[in-house]
């Protein structure tokens, strides 16, 4: 079963006049990881795509959608999946690839049979996906946590020390614009990204996990100098505009998936915004 929500294009002078529901509804992904099913936001920011797929007993298929007009999800596309629950597997045209907790797999453009599956259904994969348009088919590659191009960033002292795992980039494997990676805060760390940073060469979208049920996280979003919050549950993401910036604190530990899509595959193309310099 597959269900999807579209998501259009909003510009910074709009979001001004935004008030919390009206917030929520334009950037939070609410409904990802449902038992049983494949979910997808459409987003009209830079075409690019974020889902959810949960099988249990039975596998579920990679369908496409009627906003890709396409005869096959990866058609005209290329996909990221991490995994962030039990063990579980994905097949792509007859290749199988097993993915652990917290391990990747990149499938390119013209795939046409893509299918997830659980190893066990009563504790199951809980596959976190992002697509993008593609322009050239890349060979499918699993990045498992040794693949990964780890940065350690932050520190103690100021609430944001973080191992950023970078796991579908082009220092890893080829890609033609999709960027996806898995950041984990240090015990004591709340601060993610900080300083903040927006890039206007490509959107970004959150996917936070790992919170406890009765924590939050408060995302920040909007222009440096109008910056607007939304409060985030577990396994609920934020859809950043390429205009806006990106950055969160948590009540709890927690860990967040990344990823982005765009014009630029350089990851430190980033116009940063230390506290200071937010309003």
């Amino acid at each position: 079963m597959t269900e999807y929500d579209v998501r259009y294009a909003i510009g910074q002078q709009e979001v001004k006049g935004y008030d919390t529901g009206q917030l929520r509804e334009a950037f939070l992904a609410e409904k990802l990881m449902q038992a049983g099913k494949v979910y997808w936001v459409y987003s009209h920011y830079e075409r690019f795509m974020l889902g959810s797929a949960v099988p249990l007993a039975t596998p579920l298929s990679l369908e496409s959608i009627d906003p890709l007009k396409a005869d096959f999800f990866l058609a005209r596309r290329e996909l990221g999946v991490i995994n962030v629950g039990g063990d579980g597997y994905v097949i792509a045209d007859g290749e199988h690839f097993e993915l652990a907790r917290e391990e990747a797999l990149y499938l390119g453009q013209g795939n046409k049979e893509v299918s997830f599956h659980s190893m066990d259904k009563d504790k199951p994969a809980r596959f976190y996906l992002n697509s993008a348009p593609a322009h050239h088919a890349y060979p499918n590659c699993k990045i498992g946590k040794q693949d990964a191009n780890v940065l350690h960033l932050g520190s103690q002292a100021t609430s944001n020390e973080r191992d950023i795992n970078q796991l579908i980039i082009n220092k890893v494997v080829q890609t033609c614009q999709l960027q996806m990676g898995l950041t984990r805060l240090k015990s004591g760390s709340v601060w993610n990204t900080m300083p903040a940073h927006q890039h206007d060469r490509r959107n970004e979208v959150y996917f936070y996990f790992d919170l406890e049920a009765e924590q939050g996280i408060c995302h920040f979003m909007g222009e440096p100098r109008q910056t607007r919050h939304i409060w985030v549950a577990n396994e609920q993401a934020v859809l950043s505009p390429p205009w806006s910036i990106h950055c969160g604190v948590g009540t709890g530990s927690y860990a967040f998936i990344w990823g982005m899509a765009g014009e630029n595959l350089d990851y430190d193309d980033m116009d940063k915004y230390p506290p200071d310099q937010l309003r």
